[in-house]
C-alpha cells in the first residue's frame, strides 16, 4: 500500500451568472449551481452556500467512516449522516463575520455492532 501524501491541494472555481444571486461552480470537470438564499433577494432554488458547506462536512464524515472501517477491518454496510446547524444573526460573537451558532452531526451506521460503530465515530473525531 502506498503511503498517503502529506499535502493535498484542491481547487474549485465559482463565477456569477446572468441571474442575480446564482453562482456557477466547478471542481475538476464537475459543474454545479449554488444560489444565494431568498433572504438575500437571491433565487434560493438551488443549494445555498451554507448547505453546500455543511453537505461537504457530512460527506466527509460518511466517506471517512468507510475508510476507517476498511483500514481497521471493521464490517460496515451503510453510513448516513445528518448535520443540522443554526445561524442566529442577532447572537454573533463578532460583527465582522457570521458564524454558525450551533452545529450537530449525527451518524447512523449499520452492518456492525454498537461498540465498533462508536469506535469508528471516535476515530473520525480524531481525524
Amino acid at each position: 500500500m502506498t503511503a498517503p501524501q502529506p499535502i493535498r491541494e484542491y481547487e474549485v472555481r465559482a463565477r456569477s451568472t446572468d441571474v442575480f444571486g446564482r453562482v456557477l461552480c466547478n471542481a475538476r470537470d464537475h459543474h454545479f449551481i449554488i444560489d444565494g438564499p431568498v433572504q438575500n433577494g437571491c433565487p434560493g432554488e438551488e443549494v445555498t452556500p451554507p448547505e453546500a458547506y455543511l453537505a461537504g462536512v457530512a460527506a466527509c464524515g460518511v466517506e471517512l467512516l468507510h475508510v476507517i472501517a476498511k483500514a481497521d477491518g471493521v464490517p460496515l454496510r451503510h453510513v448516513a449522516a445528518t448535520l443540522t446547524a443554526t445561524v442566529d444573526r442577532g447572537n454573533q460573537p463578532r460583527t465582522d463575520f457570521t458564524i454558525f451558532n450551533s452545529v450537530r452531526l449525527q451518524f447512523v451506521l449499520s452492518g456492525t455492532d454498537a461498540a465498533r460503530a462508536a469506535a469508528l465515530v471516535e476515530g473520525f473525531k480524531r481525524r
